[in-house]
């Protein structure tokens, strides 16, 4: 019973739906990037606009992982 914390779980809730929309803006960007990034390979700056998409793709899930390991249960 370590693993359980309902608590951290709920409460980061709401900043995890603020990040999944983030994270469809990073999807977004991601598909931007590589559509230009196809077109002129020259572009190094797609490759980090790219990066910074998957980030933010990944964030929903590093802000529950957070919430939910700086709450005891």
């Amino acid at each position: 019973m370590e693993d359980c914390r309902p608590l951290g779980f709920l409460i980061g809730l709401p900043f995890a739906l603020v990040s999944l929309i983030l994270a469809l803006v990073g999807a977004v960007i991601y598909v931007l990037g590589t559509i230009l990034s196809c077109l002129c390979p020259c572009c190094i700056c797609c490759t980090g606009l790219a990066n910074l998409a998957v980030d933010l793709v990944k964030l929903p899930i590093k802000v529950i992982r957070w919430f939910v390991d700086s709450i005891p249960c």
